[in-house]
């Protein structure tokens, strides 16, 4: 994983490291033109891409393939799930490209790529967090017409967002002629990753507040729909603390994959050791393997189609009950 001399040594690199220094420092999203031996890092990020995509695959699969999930929510879960299928798809196309077939032009559209699916994958989780709220605080007024037109408002503001994003390196926002202006992951600038960090964290507070917001209505449907059908305090405790545990484990699982990356972009450089990025990126991937489970898999509907294709009797047409998004 160390490559000695300057970069234009003839001795091979390993894996996705840049030599600045003697230290093998700095994620390198670069392709380099020398063979190079297999770093374990990047197998690992090959087989969690291999497992975010057949995950993904299948969510993006049965919601396109089924005429009754066009509700609003299921179109911001299929957003998410194709984010993160494009996001798993980025990892192997990568590790492909750096160790078969090493191309400059061909690294800088898989590394912008990965930046927009990863953008459109928090986005998209930013997303269904509004929408989720919004299904609470409007629940009269949710299934209209207005809400049909902000969800696709939402989606192209995402995908438009994160699109651009991804364009930035490959015109040219890269430090492949400025090596100074690294970043922990080449070939991104330093800037460049610490606009997407900020902008992480913006969308974090947004989710955490929208979040206290839904626990806050949460709290207070349990308590009247618990005077009104005379539960006891015990009951409505226990209805409570379920729905806030969901939502904890929900915030609590984004947070912990994504803020440590988001933190070591804006405290590290180019000369820390590659090992600290692998070590908090690796985890970030992994919340692109676990949305499904939790946006997905966790429907009932979702559920009802994926166990009858098991049975071999699929029916696109199949009837489902419309649910409400603070239920997924």
């Amino acid at each position: 994983m160390m490559e000695e001399g300057p970069p234009n040594s003839s001795e091979g690199q390993q894996g996705w490291f840049t030599a600045r220094n003697d230290s093998g420092s700095s994620l390198d999203l670069e392709s380099v033109v020398q063979p190079l031996a297999l770093n374990p890092w990047d197998i690992v990020l090959c087989i969690s891409g291999t497992i975010i995509s057949c995950e993904n695959a299948i969510v993006v699969v049965v919601i396109f393939y089924t005429p009754a999930f066009r509700a609003p929510m299921f179109l911001l879960i299929g957003s998410l799930a194709t984010a993160d299928l494009l996001a798993g798809l980025g990892l192997i196309l990568h590790f492909a490209f750096v160790y078969f077939i090493p191309s400059e032009a061909v690294s800088l559209l898989t590394v912008g790529l990965l930046v927009t699916s990863f953008t459109a994958s928090v986005s998209s989780l930013l997303t269904i967090t509004i929408d989720r709220y919004l299904s609470l605080y409007n629940a009269l007024t949710y299934y209209s017409e207005k809400t049909v037109t902000r969800t696709y408002i939402m989606l192209i503001l995402t995908w438009g967002a994160s699109i651009c994003y991804g364009l930035l390196p490959i015109m040219g926002w890269n430090c492949l002629k400025e090596p100074s202006t690294c970043s922990i992951v080449k070939p991104l600038t330093k800037n460049h990753l610490i606009i997407l960090s900020v902008s992480f964290f913006m969308v974090f507070a947004v989710m955490l507040q929208l979040y206290v917001q839904i626990c806050k209505i949460v709290c207070r449907h349990a308590h009247q729909i618990a005077v009104q059908r005379h539960f006891l305090a015990s009951s409505h405790y226990v209805t409570t603390r379920k729905g806030i545990a969901t939502l904890a484990v929900i915030l609590g699982t984004f947070a912990s994959c994504w803020l440590p990356f988001a933190i070591y972009c804006l405290l590290g450089d180019y000369s820390y050791p590659a090992l600290y990025t692998y070590v908090t990126l690796l985890p970030a991937t992994y919340n692109s393997m676990i949305n499904p489970v939790i946006y997905a898999f966790r429907n009932q509907e979702i559920q009802k189609v994926l166990w009858t294709v098991c049975c071999g009797c699929f029916s696109s047409t199949m009837p489902f009950r419309s649910r409400s998004p603070s239920d997924v």
